[in-house]
């Protein structure tokens, strides 16, 4: 509808990424996205060892429109659920936790831009976040939702608000927000996981849509080298993420979030390791 192949100000457009990287940080979103150590920190970071300019416009639609294919694979491995039009309330639960993050997006997202834009930030949220993890198991021990039938509106409204946590504080992973908002409310640790994956499809779906309609209103229709490059980062990110829940879902309900924990506060010390030592620029 508003992608085309048109020259309109290609030389504005110049992509300054390789196929390698861009295959490289669609692999990183679909590993990333839906465990809760933070897609965009690890995004960032890669782009930034890989001397990417993090404010390059395009790879800011880039890392933003993969999201698209990540999004896929949970249409495909929750198919019955996406499409059994006879159980409305599955959608108007999305629809109601999703309006908080719709609301929150637009009134910070300026802010949310600047914060993206400083490393050290990301890498010390990364590591409060990480200590939230290692206790998470220890404080929600007495679940009684087991699986999304049972989730009322109102909870569903609260998993939303839980969301919008990580749109304040990039680095805090939208996973871990809603999975740890979920297991407040009483859900299992497998049903707030599913029902974060279900939730991530209308966020990340409106978020992309905007982020393409806000590029193409500034700076004309994508050329189709551009085309090329997110279509090949919509179908790896969409592979590799059908693998990723999978190993996310089977690894969470054996070990819990300990694990995940351990590995954010390691990656955070390395983060603020790697901008002390220079080689990441910490603003």
């Amino acid at each position: 509808m508003y992608i085309t192949s048109h020259f309109c100000l290609r030389t504005k457009q110049q992509i300054h990424m390789t196929i390698f990287q861009s295959i490289i940080i669609a692999i990183v979103e679909g590993i990333t996205e839906f465990i809760p150590i933070s897609s965009t920190a690890h995004m960032r970071i890669t782009e930034n060892l890989m001397g990417l300019s993090i404010t390059d416009k395009f790879l800011e639609v880039f890392t933003v429109a993969i999201q698209l294919g990540a999004i896929l694979s949970v249409v495909v491995l929750y198919w019955r659920k996406f499409i059994d039009f006879k159980r409305i309330s599955f959608y108007v639960k999305l629809i109601v936790a999703v309006i908080p993050a719709l609301i929150f997006g637009k009134l910070f997202k300026e802010q949310i831009d600047t914060i993206l834009e400083k490393p050290v930030i990301i890498a010390i949220i990364m590591l409060a976040g990480g200590i939230v993890l290692l206790f998470v198991d220890k404080w929600f021990t007495r679940p009684t939702i087991k699986d999304e039938q049972h989730i009322g509106y109102f909870t569903a409204l609260k998993i939303g608000l839980y969301q919008c946590l990580s749109i304040i504080f990039p680095g805090l992973s939208r996973s871990a927000a809603t999975i740890i908002g979920g297991m407040s409310l009483k859900l299992t640790r497998s049903a707030a996981a599913e029902f974060s994956f279900f939730l991530a499809v209308p966020t990340m779906f409106a978020a992309t849509i905007y982020t393409l309609y806000k590029y193409i209103k500034e700076n004309g229709s994508f050329t189709s080298e551009q085309i090329k490059f997110l279509a090949i980062g919509n179908i790896v990110a969409f592979v590799v993420a059908l693998i990723a829940i999978k190993f996310f879902i089977t690894l969470l309900k054996r070990y819990g979030f300990k694990m995940w924990g351990v590995y954010r506060i390691i990656v955070g010390m390395i983060l603020l390791l790697l901008i002390w030592k220079g080689i990441i620029a910490g603003k």
